[in-house]
């Protein structure tokens, strides 16, 4: 009851060393991976959800875009994996850190608009001034546009980092008031409780739907750059 509201956020350690490169790839460990020739129901589905995911994003694609198929359904599945292991108790969630989903935004983001200033070039710097902008107005207007390209990863990562971490803070205050409350009443502990449920159920669909999110944004700038 008196542990810091924070400390769940903290990397952790083992003997001085920070362990949090393991916790990363602790979640690739547990996919299960086709060994057979016939895959059983739990590889089928894996595939099937896989399949359906990677239409839903790539279907506005070309064929150069396509290309990056294999990288958006890694990073959606290291993003949903690592977000469902977080829920559990006394786990560490390494996308409640800003620094690791910066190092996952900015490459990527930056990719994809090499790739337009490389093959569209004359596309990519029209983003910068629409046709028809008054000429007084076209020295602010490039610079709006600008700080407006630059801050996309960072939207990017603060918007995966702000919702994973709003719900485990949630999840922990809902939880330490259910304990508090067990002690002076039963009625208003187990009405916390039920909260905390279905939060639990909420936080669930949170954590798979913010990978597809950042997945699915950084399909858009790869379809707005190819």
């Amino acid at each position: 009851m008196n542990e810091n509201l924070f400390t769940p956020f903290l990397t952790p350690t083992m003997m001085g060393l920070p362990i949090a490169t393991l916790i990363v790839l602790f979640p690739a460990i547990l996919l299960p991976k086709p060994r057979r020739l016939i895959n059983n129901r739990l590889i089928t589905t894996q595939h099937f959800l896989i399949s359906l995911t990677l239409k839903q994003m790539m279907v506005t694609h070309n064929a150069k875009g396509r290309t990056w198929s294999l990288m958006l359904v890694s990073l959606i599945m290291f993003i949903g994996s690592t977000n469902l292991l977080g829920l559990l108790p006394h786990s560490f969630t390494p996308t409640t850190q800003l620094s690791m989903n910066l190092g996952m935004a900015i490459p990527l983001w930056a990719g994809a608009v090499l790739i337009g200033f490389r093959h569209k070039p004359k596309a990519s710097l029209a983003h910068f001034l629409p046709q028809g902008t008054p000429s007084p107005l076209i020295p602010m207007l490039i610079i709006i546009e600008t700080i407006s390209l630059f801050i996309q990863p960072m939207a990017l990562a603060v918007r995966l980092t702000a919702n994973i971490t709003a719900g485990h803070l949630l999840l922990h205050l809902i939880g330490s008031a259910t304990l508090a409350l067990s002690t002076i009443s039963l009625t208003a502990s187990s009405i916390t409780f039920t909260i905390l449920l279905l939060l639990t159920v909420l936080e669930l669909a949170v954590a798979l739907i913010q990978a597809y999110v950042f997945t699915l944004l950084v399909s858009l700038y790869l379809q707005d750059n190819t």
